[in-house]
This record gives C-alpha cells, structure tokens and sequence, in this order.
C-alpha cells in the first residue's frame, strides 16, 4: 500500500493543501491520502494557534467528499510538539508491514528539513512527495544532499498547478472582514462563520 501524508496546522485548512494533496495521489499512484493535524506544531506558538478541535473539525469538512482522503487523529492525541519524525513513526506502527508512506511537503519546506528533528531518520520512514509553493524557488537537490545523505533518492517532485493560498493570510482575511469564499471549501467558510474563528 503506498499512502500519503499529509501533516499541518489546518488553521485553516484551505484549496491549497487539497490540490497539494490530489494532485500527489494521482501523480503517485497513491492508496490514500492521510491528512495529520498537528496538536502542538513545534515552530509556532501555542497561543496563536487555534485548538485542535476546531482545526480537525474543519479538516473533517474539507475532506469529507472524497474516501480517498483520510483524517488522522496520530498528533492531536498525544502530548507534546508534534515532531514529524515521530508522527511519523507512529504511523508506520499503524499500518501493516510494506506500507510505503510518502510525507508531502511544500517546496519551502524542503529547503528547511536539515533544520527538522533528525531529519536523517525522517527520510528513512517516509519518501517526501514535494510539490511546488509559489513564490518559493526550487531547492537544488544535490546542494541537500551534501548535507543530507541519501535524501536525493527519496524525493518525488510533483507538480501542481500554481495557486498560493496561505492560512495566516485567511486569518488576517477573516478579521477584516474580507472574502475568502473559493480559498476554503464552503463547508470550512461556514463552520469559520458559525464558529466566529480568527476574528
């Protein structure tokens, strides 16, 4: 089974994370696609993050329409920042043994990954399926692997078409009373609306 992963802070989840996501399972021949909200994402501060039921309610909505995409509870069940590697390695106890998981990540986080907990270890669980984020420029690959060992095979660039949606800026979007209908799914505008999120 080959299945994907896709981590994040879905706050909120937006047509940029679901076009990253389809577009990685059809060029992949990917089983599924698992979306992981992350409890306690590392390189953000707690407070400025909304709660996690709110973020996995809205990836829920996002994803309902397509039973190719799956919720994964692997982060917000557990204490602590949300580290890849382990997210990760939880995963690969979950699934039966010849699972091959392909992590999907934005070019901009490529070029940050030496940075990641033990990253060496990270390539090992997972290939990274890396898609391109406009206006992020391509990472030279070669230039990573001096750094980073082996990660050259392990890599699976996919390309998507261009559309740069950011959560920070639906969040800012939101308090000023400004439109973000066709960012987010409509299900994920109402339950913002209802729920008054980011305002």
């Amino acid at each position: 089974m080959r299945v994907g992963v896709m981590g994040g802070t879905f706050d909120p989840i937006h047509v940029g994370h679901m076009i990253a996501a389809e577009e990685v399972r059809f060029a992949l021949g990917l089983d599924k696609v698992l979306f992981v909200p992350a409890g306690e994402p590392p390189h953000k501060k707690l407070e400025g993050v909304s709660p996690a039921v709110h973020r996995v309610r809205m990836v829920e909505l996002a994803i309902a329409s397509n039973p190719l995409f799956e919720l994964s509870l692997v982060d917000v069940q557990r204490e602590g920042k949300s580290y890849t590697v382990e997210t990760l390695e939880n995963l690969q106890r979950e699934f039966v043994q010849g699972t091959e998981l392909f992590f999907i990540v934005g070019m901009d986080s490529l070029g940050e990954l030496i940075t990641w907990r033990d990253p060496a270890r990270l390539i090992t669980l997972a290939r990274l399926a890396v898609v391109n984020r406009p206006p992020y420029l391509p990472v030279d690959v070669a230039l990573l692997e001096q750094k980073l060992p082996g990660i050259s095979s392990r890599v699976d660039m996919v390309d998507i078409p261009g559309i740069y949606v950011a959560s920070s800026d639906l969040q800012r979007r939101v308090r000023q009373g400004q439109p973000i209908r066709y960012q987010v799914l409509d299900p994920v505008e109402a339950y913002i609306r209802e729920t008054g999120l980011y305002r």
